[in-house]
Order: C-alpha cells, then sequence, then structure tokens
C-alpha cells in the first residue's frame, strides 16, 4: 500500500571524522571530511527509515529508495568517504561512515534504522551491525589504531540482504584468474588454465575444475604473502618521511567458471556476468582496467581484499542478534544458491528468505521486480 511522499530527493551532507593521513587528494576532504546521501521520507510519523549503501558505489540513486518512501519508510542510499574509488578502501572506515548515516537519521525523529545490504553493500552492513552490538576492532588488519569507538556504531532494528554478496574477499577467491603468469603482465597466461580458451569450453570437466581452483587460491594466497612483505619491508624504513603504504596492479580478478558453466551453482542465469553479457563479453571484464580490484593499495587490500578482511558477511551475520530478511534474485549472474545458503546458515532462525524469481543482480529493466521487493520489505520493516 503507497503512501504519500513529502517531495523529491533530499540531498544529506553528514561530517565523518577523518581517517588516515593522505588517504585523499583532496585538501578539503582531509581536513573537512563529508560523506553524501540522497533520501526521501514519506508524509506523516516517521516510524522506521532504512539506510542502503555500498563500500564503494555510488547508491544515491538506488532503486528502492523512492519506493519503500511510497509505501511509508523513509529511505537514504548513502555512499561512503570512498564512493567511486576504492584503492584506498578501508571496511573498518566505510563502517564508521555508515554509523554516521544512522546517526543523522536518528537525529531527524527515527528510532528504528534498518540497514538494506545490496549486493557488496550486504557485508558492509554485516559487519557494521556485527561491531555495533559488540566492537571488538581495535587496530586495523595493518596494524595501524582503528579509532572506532561505541559512538560511531549505534545498533540497528534489522538488516535486509538482497543480492547479497557474501564480502570482497570472497569475491576475490572465487573470481581472481589463475591462468595469469607474471603479476606485472596482464596479457601473460597458461592456456591449461584460461576458462575463456576456447580449448577449456564448458561444460568444464572435475579435473579441469580442481586444478583452476587450486592455482586460483594459490595465486590468491601468494598476492597476500607479497603484499605482508611489501609493507613490512616500507614501515621498516625509518627515516622521516618514509612511505607507509603503496599502490599495485591486481590483473585479471573476474574468472569465475560458474559464469559459463551454468550447471555449476545453478540458478536461471544467463551465460556470462553482471559486467558483460555472454563469455566475449566476461571475458572483457576480466582484461578491463576498471574493474573488481584492479588497483588498490596494501593496506586496502588486507582490509578488503585478502583473507583476513573483517568483511566475510556470513561471519559476522552470525555475530549478530537481529532480524534478518533475504532476498535471492534467481537470475543472478555473481550471486548463487551457494550465497543464498551461507546467508541462511548463519542466520538461522533470524533469517527469512524470499526468492525474486527471474530477477537480475541489479534488477536492471525490471521495475515490476523492484516493487514487489519493495512490497515485502516495507511491510517487514513496518513491523519490527
Amino acid at each position: 500500500m503507497e503512501t504519500a511522499v513529502s517531495a523529491a530527493l533530499e540531498l544529506a551532507v553528514i561530517d565523518v571524522r577523518p581517517g588516515a593521513a593522505m588517504e585523499s587528494q583532496s585538501g578539503l576532504q582531509l581536513l573537512r571530511p563529508r560523506i553524501y546521501g540522497a533520501w526521501m521520507q514519506p508524509v506523516g510519523p516517521r516510524r522506521v527509515a532504512a539506510i542502503v549503501m555500498h563500500p564503494a558505489s555510488n547508491f544515491m540513486g538506488h532503486y528502492l529508495i523512492a519506493p519503500l518512501a511510497a509505501r511509508g519508510v523513509a529511505c537514504m542510499g548513502l555512499n561512503s568517504r570512498y564512493a567511486g574509488n576504492d584503492t584506498l578502501l578501508l571496511m573498518e572506515r566505510a563502517i564508521q561512515d555508515l554509523g554516521a548515516g544512522v546517526q543523522f537519521l536518528r537525529a531527524r525523529g527515527y528510532d528504528k534504522v534498518v540497514l538494506i545490504g545490496n549486493s557488496g553493500g550486504a557485508a558492509l552492513a554485516a559487519l557494521y551491525q556485527a561491531q555495533a552490538e559488540n566492537l571488538t576492532i581495535e587496530r586495523m588488519v595493518d596494524g595501524d589504531a582503528a579509532g572506532l569507538s561505541p559512538a560511531d556504531l549505534p545498533p540497528v532494528q534489522g538488516l535486509a540482504l538482497c543480492a547479497a554478496h557474501e564480502g570482497r574477499s570472497h569475491l576475490m577467491r572465487h573470481w581472481i584468474d589463475p591462468s595469469l603468469t607474471h603479476e606485472h603482465d596482464g596479457l601473460s597466461a597458461d592456456p591449461a588454465l584460461d576458462m575463456y580458451d576456447a580449448a577449456n569450453a564448458p561444460p568444464f570437466d572435475e579435473a579441469f575444475l580442481a586444478r583452476f581452483r587450486a592455482a586460483q587460491q594459490a595465486r590468491y594466497r601468494r598476492i597476500d604473502e607479497q603484499v605482508r612483505a611489501r609493507l613490512h619491508l616500507l614501515r621498516a624504513q625509518t627515516a622521516p618521511g618514509s612511505p607507509r603504504d603503496e599502490t599495485f596492479v591486481v590483473y585479471r580478478t573476474h574468472a569465475d567458471p560458474r559464469f559459463l558453466d551454468l550447471r555449476l551453482d545453478a540458478n536461471d542465469r544467463a551465460v556470462g556476468s553482471v559486467w558483460g553479457n555472454g563469455a566475449a563479453g566476461a571475458r572483457a571484464v576480466n582484461y578491463a582496467a576498471s574493474q573488481m580490484g584492479r588497483i588498490t593499495s596494501l593496506t586496502a587490500w588486507l582490509s578488503q581484499w585478502s583473507p583476513a578482511s573483517r568483511g566475510d558477511g556470513p561471519a559476522n551475520l552470525a555475530r549478530t542478534s537481529v532480524p534478518v530478511q533475504l532476498f535471492t534474485y534467481t537470475a543472478d549472474q555473481s550471486t548463487f544458491p551457494s550465497t543464498r545458503d551461507a546467508w541462511l546458515a548463519a542466520g538461522g532462525p533470524r533469517i527469512h528468505n524470499i526468492d525474486v524469481p527471474g530477477g537480475n543482480h541489479y534488477l536492471a529493466g525490471q521495475p515490476a521486480l523492484a516493487e514487489q521487493v519493495a512490497d515485502a520489505m516495507a511491510a517487514w520493516m513496518l513491523a519490527l
């Protein structure tokens, strides 16, 4: 049931606490860091508000903002300080930004706040609530002080997850291309491990998949070890002004056999990925200059992509106590039945799954499905 909406989108400008030195090229952002959101309120009592946020994507135009407001739930699409550039992204700082958004809504009369974890925002929301309920992070993964306090992270009343990735470290572990043979040459490849090579066309046999996964994990661990060794070397320097971090390139991070072989973790998806249609499209993304984790700093790798990252969504969800609603988009090309099962196992009796038949990862071109999700999500939030 739709309600009247007070106005068009409102801009939210929220001051946040400074992070690390030189974490931004903008002097203004360093001296007075701010994050930005767009939100919409229904007319009437201020009963419940929701925040949808991603660690790095711009969610100010999110497809759920207006539909939820029309159903009586104020909704904000909030950006972190890393919107559009995850090169220096620290998950521990991103949850601090999310907490500033919760405080913003509470200051405007919304005592009940729910986090919407969409795509990569699901692991962010789970990490936030786990730390809001029991703050355990004292230091960053690289050893620097985290500077978090309970006041930064007011707990919320529920989590709504949709097209929910398990976390950035999970994606890197499952998507990094094991056929790359030289880390400084993005064109280097071992054909025997190349899932995009015509000689290895799907359906993939079990022997190929076993070799692929083993080599994938070996490359992932090797990069992590190199990051730790390099960071140790940098921080062992004693000269004044010595560097404490640096960037590097991770080539080819878009190679999951599930993109091409629909028998694996089967759902209703088409061949390809969320960013590239068909095998050729997925391969193009794998080589693209702009894609997942392509340029990262040592500290950002440890915080978001490493096995040591604290952004493991299901693991964090298991540490929370609030009700959880999960929406599984059945034609998603980047979350799969095993992804859904991991969230369900973590949430136990607190979590309720709703399948959205035919839904793609972004519900792109599917406005009726967005309305369907908004119906169920708003009813659940208003009943909390």
